[in-house]
């Protein structure tokens, strides 16, 4: 299903493309770390084995910490979907180097790496995935993505890291297409809190990228017409990702403004 490359890989991307790049980087360093929640043993590997300045990201604590926080989240709701439904297909729609189709591989599952052209040129020098893990090299946008996806049944939309740069009118493009191609859609959306857009200045690596914060929404309701079609399952958000960097954030994480500014993630179904 994937063999991962020897040679030294020098990644050529820009701007919320770039972006995938300081995410994993976060998640192979937190990984290292012996206390970890997850490890990720492959995004260790291939750190090592790119040709890119990742020392903004290493200094770049708040954006580290959102991402391990969102990415222990949204393991666990993964996990249980699998764990309900085993044959199930996945889609990770933007999945930049993400690696979490190897954490969470149950030897049944389909599964979709989804992301623009150029990304996929990088993730397929690194992985040359095949099989039951694959990859789409299409914009989330073009509906033609959806023809790829052969294997369906109970299927899992994960879509994290990506709509806080797009606009409202691309992310019910996005939902549209996974609407009108599939039966059974599930779907794990990560947003971040509307009062953060325009402030990534809060995170120094992703803002060296050219990467802009468009977009937020705070729940399922704040969709609106974008989510025509699908009907709420729950709205989650981070914080309890969160109590796993530092359990000292149980002190203060119950305060209601603490919810209300974490990032969301909003989980919701086909009607």
């Amino acid at each position: 299903m994937s063999e991962v490359s020897e040679q030294k890989i020098t990644p050529v991307l820009n701007g919320a493309a770039e972006t995938m790049l300081q995410s994993f980087y976060a998640r192979a360093m937190y990984s290292k770390n012996p206390k970890h929640r997850f490890h990720d043993a492959k995004a260790e590997e291939i750190v090592a084995k790119l040709d890119y300045d990742f020392s903004k990201a290493e200094n770049d604590a708040a954006m580290s910490g959102g991402v391990v926080a969102r990415t222990v989240v949204i393991d666990e709701i993964v996990s249980v979907f699998i764990a309900e439904n085993p044959d199930c297909t996945v889609v990770n729609i933007a999945c930049g180097l993400d690696t979490r189709a190897y954490r969470m591989d149950n030897g049944r599952l389909t599964w979709y790496n989804l992301d623009l052209p150029e990304t996929i040129e990088v993730r397929d020098s690194v992985y040359h995935e095949s099989g039951r893990i694959s990859t789409i090299a299409c914009s989330a946008f073009d509906p033609s993505w959806a023809e790829q996806v052969k294997v369906r049944g109970k299927m899992l939309f994960i879509i994290e890291g990506l709509t806080m740069y797009l606009t409202a009118d691309q992310v019910g493009a996005m939902l549209g297409i996974i609407r009108d191609n599939f039966d059974n859609a599930y779907v794990c959306m990560e947003c971040l809190c509307p009062a953060f857009v325009k402030k990534e200045g809060f995170e120094k690596s992703i803002q060296a990228t050219g990467a802009t914060f468009t977009w937020g929404a705070n729940s399922f309701d704040d969709l609106g017409r974008l989510a025509n079609g699908f009907k709420k399952v729950k709205d989650d958000n981070i914080l309890r990702g969160m109590w796993v960097l530092n359990p000292a954030y149980k002190l203060i994480t119950w305060i209601p403004i603490m919810k209300k500014f974490s990032e969301k993630i909003l989980i919701f179904e086909k009607k």
